[in-house]
């Protein structure tokens, strides 16, 4: 296969494109981005068209190279990156998914564990896969480690059939959960009540947080929640569906329909666009709301991931099963139900530990 170089002067004749051609069909041409000046002017536009024309002739060995690699296994030099931070943010930005984070957050993590702007590929070792799952597992707790450092994995496994590594430094080094040390705090449906009865400094975080504790929804869905994802009864989310690649559709509990009739009779109807929340940051809302909590009598130590929690347990305090409650929080197994969003303390052990036989007896 012979590649040529065309040039394709502008309109204007000031200045030559080049690109590179192996053929007429689709895909058989690409354009480099380099130009010379037609008619050079001075020693400074002579200067480029010597340099832009060596570099054209190695964008062509290199192509020529690649073409001529297919098929062999062999994969030429110039395709590595030299910095391994690179082909990881290359990769992120390549497979990320909406609404799937870590993936991103693997790669915020792995920067701020190595505290560097360049890494060479030659220094991912076994033992730095081991460092970095243990400084995971030092910051985090329940499965974020573990997710992670399994975006991590296929990061390097991705690299390894790419010629990186003859062996994956990875492969031995099994992703890890964190104990969770401190369990979440939920709301019973009594305590759903008096938060409803119980005015708040902020209106808007007030009304935000029970539609989470109706919806499922986590703060940062609920902050970038518009207007366009409400169609009557039914709330489009922005978790895509694995199965059928289509987004989840939520139907909406009344008084989360109520406090979107709310936001519109406070805004004169005018709310078909844009988003419908405006709060502050993840931290500032939880301090209103542990504010409120407070006032509300309730003694707990409430945060907005709460709202979640206590919606997963009290639709399966209602019978609702496993894989139904997984659907309406935006999981595809039955998985996180029943290792993370469940009751892990009874609500009355009385009621319970009266079911024993002899109860009845003096």
């Amino acid at each position: 296969m012979t590649i040529t170089v065309t040039p394709r002067p502008t309109r204007n004749g000031q200045k030559i494109y080049y690109t590179l051609e192996w053929g007429k069909g689709p895909g058989e041409r690409i354009a480099t981005g380099i130009y010379t000046y037609a008619k050079p002017k001075e020693q400074l536009q002579k200067n480029h068209n010597k340099e832009a024309l060596a570099i054209l002739e190695t964008k062509k060995s290199q192509l020529t190279l690649e073409q001529q690699s297919i098929g062999t296994g062999h994969i030429p030099s110039h395709k590595f990156k030299a910095n391994f931070l690179d082909y990881y943010k290359e990769y992120v930005d390549n497979n990320k998914r909406k609404g799937n984070r870590h993936l991103k957050n693997s790669l915020d993590q792995f920067k701020a564990f190595v505290k560097k702007t360049f890494l060479a590929p030659i220094e991912i070792t076994e033992n730095i896969c081991e460092r970095f799952r243990q400084y995971l597992l030092d910051r985090f707790n329940g499965d974020t480690p573990a997710n992670y450092y399994a975006k991590f994995k296929k990061v390097l496994k991705a690299a390894t059939k790419e010629g990186y590594y003859k062996n994956n430094p990875t492969e031995e080094v099994a992703a890890k959960s964190s104990p969770i040390t401190q369990l979440k705090e939920n709301l019973e449906a009594e305590e759903y009540i008096q938060l409803l009865k119980t005015p708040c400094l902020n209106q808007e975080v007030k009304e935000a947080f029970v539609f989470s504790c109706y919806t499922g929804l986590r703060h940062i869905d609920v902050k970038s929640l518009e207007w366009s994802q409400i169609k009557g009864s039914s709330l489009t989310t922005r978790i895509i569906q694995k199965k059928t690649g289509n987004p989840l559709v939520l139907t909406m509990h009344p008084i989360a329909q109520a406090i979107l009739e709310k936001i519109r009779i406070r805004h004169n109807g005018l709310t078909s666009i844009g988003k419908i929340f405006v709060l502050p940051s993840l931290d500032g809302c939880n301090k209103i709301v542990q504010r409120w909590v407070k006032d509300a009598g309730v003694d707990k130590h409430v945060t907005w991931s709460c709202a979640r929690l206590s919606f997963s347990i009290l639709l399966q305090d209602a019978n609702v099963d496993a894989a139904t409650v997984a659907l309406l929080l935006g999981h595809t197994t039955s998985r996180y139900v029943n290792e993370v969003y469940k009751r892990h303390r009874l609500k009355d052990q009385s009621e319970h530990i009266q079911k024993l036989p002899g109860s009845h007896l003096p």
